[in-house]
């Protein structure tokens, strides 16, 4: 058996990584020219369903360089104004745990850490543009510089806009949720480092600033240098389109910068500081989109994994983690057909049954968080401010009520995507 992988993002090197380890046939096709191209290196929390299909996925010796690879845990979660005053600030768990604790690692180093020992799976400069399949079950995959490759799977792991997806699946629809983003990356140095009060620089911090924009702020320092892992500050600020000029999303370098710096004119200096500080060419802005439910179709050849087919808002934080658990529930569905254990189409099938379900509620459950829809009230004029009135005063009185604290804490640590199927496979591979 042999599969065919659309992409190299997180979910389709982790299936590729995991496919190689059952001994499966497998080759990834990306569309950068190598490994280093398409970075943008912002934090990527994992949480323990991500961990524990990373651990199943890759070799011992490479999950181990990722968790060495990860950033120190956040000591604190903080809920700050914009003028920063702490509304609130919940002192999280110390985990040490490799699987079951919540990690933050940077994407680019993630990107490195998954294309290691991969040279002979991954192809590069492979730009997809349609497939056939073919009347002895395979699939063949054709490509923008004239050439084809052919296999028993292809898996759609092309993100967002996938192209694999648009020609199996043209009625499954990506639609615009009405907000903007503007992400900004700063380095930590001693100057930037007093910018920040120590529960900040040692926490990850959620801005609910007037005029209806939201901030995150989160410091990454390195336990390691490996994969030239630089420590850096990440601010990001998120509201409705209308908050920002047309064109944001395809702004870039010190045109967005002093967009960003806009946006939040009315912000603390030292928060506009590290805007100012930032880094031009690291900072990207996008208009947040979202999946549209998909009723489960006929089990063919061709599977799709990740946002190809559940693009989700950052604001549940699981895209990623969804993804690596699709890659596991998938490597272990193929691999148990290419030992002869089920049917291949069998296989499939049973994969898309577990992932459908998990994947739509994932994404559901991300658009119902505050601040992640541009209809939010939080963002009106009259509405914003008794909205913003409202978070601050549930925060402020949560952090200070011993049973109203635990709950929410506890609501920070409840895992979602968690699933028994991946402990049996985990037992079984």
């Amino acid at each position: 058996m042999h599969v065919m992988i659309i992409g190299g993002g997180t979910g389709g090197m982790a299936l590729a990584h995991g496919l190689k380890r059952s001994g499966v046939s497998v080759a990834v096709y990306e569309r950068y020219g190598s490994r280093s191209d398409g970075l943008y290196g912002y934090r990527v929390g994992i949480d323990p369903t991500g961990n524990r299909a990373l651990k199943e996925c890759l070799p011992p010796e490479l999950f181990e360089t990722f968790v060495a690879t990860c950033a120190r845990t956040p000591r604190h979660f903080n809920i700050l104004t914009q003028r920063l005053h702490t509304t609130a600030s919940f002192e999280m768990r110390n985990d040490t745990d490799d699987v079951d604790s919540e990690r933050s690692v940077s994407r680019s180093t993630l990107r490195q850490v998954l294309f290691t020992d991969m040279d002979d799976v991954v192809q590069f400069g492979k730009v997809f543009t349609r497939y056939e399949q073919n009347p002895d079950g395979t699939v063949t995959a054709f490509f923008a510089d004239g050439t084809s490759a052919t296999g028993d799977v292809l898996v759609a792991a092309d993100g967002t806009r996938s192209a694999v997806r648009r020609q199996f699946l043209p009625h499954a629809e990506i639609a615009d949720t009405g907000v903007t983003a503007i992400a900004t990356k700063t380095a930590l140095t001693a100057q930037t480092r007093a910018l920040l009060d120590d529960h900040v620089r040692n926490g990850l911090s959620l801005i609910f600033g007037t005029k209806g924009m939201i901030g995150m702020l989160h410091v990454m320092e390195f336990r390691s240098d490996a994969y030239n892992a630089r420590d850096f500050i990440n601010l990001s600020v998120w509201s409705s389109h209308e908050h920002f000029p047309a064109g944001t999303d395809k702004q870039r370098g010190a045109e967005l910068i002093d967009t960003a710096l806009r946006a939040t004119a009315n912000w603390h200096p030292k928060l506009r500081k590290l805007i100012e500080l930032s880094d031009p060419d690291a900072a990207f802005a996008l208009r947040i989109a979202t999946s549209t439910p998909v009723d489960p179709w006929p089990t063919t050849a061709i599977t799709l994994l990740g946002d190809a087919i559940h693009t989700m808002t950052p604001g549940q934080g699981v895209g990623a983690n969804t993804a690596l658990r699709d890659a596991a529930l998938l490597r272990h569905q193929l691999a148990a057909a290419a030992r002869g254990e089920k049917p291949l189409l069998k296989a499939i099938g049973d994969y898309e049954a577990e992932m459908l379900p998990y994947g739509a509620a994932r994404v559901a459950e991300s658009l119902d968080n505050n601040g992640t829809s541009g209809k939010d009230p939080l963002y009106k004029p009259v509405t914003g401010r008794l909205t913003l009135f409202a978070a601050r005063s549930f925060f402020s009185v949560t952090s200070k009520v011993p049973a109203l604290r635990k709950k929410f804490l506890d609501g920070l640590y409840a895992y979602r995507g968690t699933d028994e199927v991946l402990e049996a496979a985990s037992e079984t591979l």
